[in-house]
């Protein structure tokens, strides 16, 4: 009985003091990871933000930008293409004013040079289209520009976060604790995630967009051909040949006079 009273007031000793050496773990919330950082982390943890934000726009943008029916509407082919196989160029370009559109301008480019010959034509339709591709990828190519900088910016924040990691063990001699140490980690791995997360979609997104502008491009133009191909079959028109006219008895322009008999050459001065 003795011995059970004893084993007791043990047991009950030595939970006071188990209690004492686990205290409480606190979870750090997400807005004292991202203001755990300072100024500098806020900074760049908002620059973040923002080329995130942008980023987001530039995807919707060029989603609604790049469908097939803005690109290319229905129906525009057949109504350029029949007015050309009749020759009716006007009623060819009242239809593509009535279309605004990439392959609406490419082929009053091409309507626009009807008179010429066809290879002139078909060099006024590829300038357009590369002047309409390089419009379009212009505000793709801004997902590419943000899918690099993200992940520098992260790297910024990287930077600044062991620097004050190091600061900490520097001011106090060495004798940092894990505590001290945690606000500069905490901002050395967030803006690393937060570079890496908004530059991982951007760069997708950019692959995406270009990979399907390039196809629509392409259509673009195997359609442009195919409609303006009556211009291409109709007969070439004869070319004048220029006639120099020059006043009676002076030679044209640019021919020195003769002398003597037509088909004699000329005689030097002083030799008979």
């Amino acid at each position: 009985m003795i011995a059970i009273e004893r084993l007791t007031c043990r047991v009950i000793t030595i939970r006071p003091l188990v209690a004492q050496t686990d205290p409480p773990v606190a979870d750090a919330g997400l807005w004292e990871i991202v203001f755990s950082g300072g100024a500098v982390g806020v900074a760049i943890l908002l620059t973040l933000l923002g080329l995130s934000v942008a980023a987001g726009y530039l995807v919707f943008d060029q989603a609604m930008t790049l469908r097939r029916r803005e690109l290319l509407p229905d129906g525009l082919f057949e109504a350029v293409r029949q007015p050309l196989s009749r020759g009716d160029l006007a009623a060819a370009d009242a239809a593509c004013q009535r279309s605004p559109s990439v392959l609406g301008y490419t082929l009053l480019s091409g309507l626009a040079d009807a008179d010429l010959p066809w290879p002139q034509v078909e060099k006024a339709v590829e300038d357009a289209l590369v002047e309409q591709s390089a419009r379009l990828m212009r505000r793709i190519e801004y997902l590419s520009v943000i899918g690099g900088i993200a992940p520098m910016v992260g790297l910024l924040g990287t930077v600044t976060g062991m620097i004050l990691a190091f600061q900490q063990v520097a001011a106090t001699q060495g004798a940092a604790d894990a505590g001290d140490l945690a606000e500069g980690i905490y901002q050395a791995l967030v803006t690393t995630v937060g570079g890496l997360l908004v530059a991982i979609p951007s760069l997708a997104a950019f692959a995406i967009l270009r990979n399907r502008l390039d196809a629509l491009m392409a259509e673009v133009a195997h359609q442009a051909a195919l409609a303006l191909a009556p211009l291409k079959r109709r007969p070439q028109r004869p070319v004048a040949a220029r006639v120099f006219q020059s006043p009676a008895g002076q030679p044209p322009a640019g021919r020195p006079p003769t002398t003597g008999n037509v088909g004699t050459a000329a005689t030097p001065p002083g030799k008979p």
